[in-house]
């Protein structure tokens, strides 16, 4: 329990956000914020699709928030942490980076607590995060991909409109991914 009051103490210093949902607001990864950090990449249940390990160890949380940080400086875009707007906890993290050297075109992501599984969170903030990506970066295009075995992430893709792609091999897994395209939305004529 004490990671939650963490969190809830984290939350309540000033923090700019910079997307908002009905039940969340984004804002970006800060050094104040490696305790955020080690709780959400820190719990094997949420990090287990993520390597061939299936956890990040102390140091390899420490790395994956300095490289956030390090990615929004440099490119604008990271996987935001997400707060629910009612109590400021930590919801998870759901954003963009760049993909392969492909101009504004980029990989979706999203990573949530487990105590905020399946109540829509995902879909929600994926959503917004899509929006901001063509709206606000000017995307050309959204990649994603996901653990073979993760059933809810393609669940969660193929909602939100992503069509499969192909399967790539993913170095950090040493599995076979299935990969998802999501195009710019047509523009209406004016």
């Amino acid at each position: 329990m004490g990671g939650c009051n963490i969190m809830k103490e984290t939350h309540q210093m000033e923090r700019n956000t910079f997307l908002e949902t009905d039940r969340l607001e984004f804002a970006t990864w800060t050094e104040e914020d490696r305790p955020l950090a080690s709780a959400l990449w820190g719990d094997p249940e949420v990090t287990k699709w993520m390597n061939n390990k299936g956890f990040l160890n102390e140091d390899e949380v420490e790395a994956r928030h300095t490289q956030e940080m390090k990615r929004q400086q440099e490119e604008n875009v990271q996987y935001w942490p997400m707060f629910e707007k009612e109590t400021g906890v930590l919801v998870g993290c759901c954003g963009l980076q760049p993909h392969s050297s492909d101009e504004n075109v980029y990989a979706l992501g999203v990573h949530l607590t487990r105590d905020h599984w399946g109540q829509g969170y995902a879909t929600e903030a994926a959503q917004a995060v899509i929006q901001y990506a063509f709206e606000e970066l000017d995307a050309k295009s959204l990649v994603a991909e996901h653990h073979p075995e993760n059933e809810a992430c393609r669940q969660l893709l193929l909602k939100l409109g992503f069509s499969y792609v192909s399967d790539e091999l993913v170095e950090q897994t040493g599995k076979i991914h299935p990969s998802y395209l999501l195009q710019r939305p047509s523009q209406e004529p004016k």
